[in-house]
């Protein structure tokens, strides 16, 4: 295994392996393609550990049914590494607003609600919460309070958020941050998404 060798020791009063075993909180925002995809990169990861994981999605359709989620529900069934619960919440893209948000606003919230639930009983080990950061973008979930839940976290639980436009306070709370920037991408040229690749 590679070993890293951090750039600063702080004096926090932690062994290395203490400060190594410290649960995070990680972010993927920005613009380009590959934040949620990233996350369940990390979710395999996860799984490979023998990690419960729980994967969120907010804003998304629940119809929509992304690689992904089959790939992960196979392997949580498998009964070879870490169980896998996947929860689908509001109805809409997470990129167009839409008249009915009221609906798609009180879902992310009754997701938040759960998430919190399950901090608190340390269910999981991992827990993707993808595309959250539009919630709090719009106003939907108080960020304030997020960062609070995160920050009094019990247990050894690691928190993935995906999505555009994560709140600075988000950012400069988290341990982890990956701002994805699109540097060039086929729908530039017209091309829709396709299958294998968008999904």
């Amino acid at each position: 295994m590679p070993q890293g060798q951090p750039s600063v020791v702080p004096d926090d009063g932690l062994t290395t392996r203490q400060r190594r075993n410290r649960a995070l909180v990680v972010v993927h925002t920005g613009i380009g393609k590959g934040k949620s995809t990233a996350a369940f990169g990390l979710a395999l990861r996860a799984w490979n550990q023998g990690w419960p994981i729980g994967v969120f999605q907010f804003v998304k359709s629940a119809k929509w049914k992304v690689g992904e989620e089959n790939a992960l529900r196979v392997l949580g069934a498998s009964g070879e590494g870490g169980s896998v619960d996947w929860h689908k919440m509001g109805e809409g893209w997470s990129w167009v607003q839409r008249d009915d948000q009221v609906d798609n606003e009180e879902k992310a919230r009754e997701g938040w609600e759960q998430v919190k639930r399950d901090l608190a009983a340390e269910t999981y080990k991992l827990y993707v919460l993808d595309e959250f950061a539009y919630p709090m973008h719009w106003g939907w979930i108080d960020t304030d309070e997020v960062i609070s839940v995160l920050r009094d976290r019990p247990g050894t639980q690691h928190v993935v958020i995906t999505g555009r436009n994560a709140p600075e306070k988000l950012v400069d709370f988290a341990d982890l941050v990956t701002d994805m920037s699109k540097v060039k991408h086929p729908m530039d040229a017209g091309q829709k998404g396709q299958r294998g690749i968008e999904w």
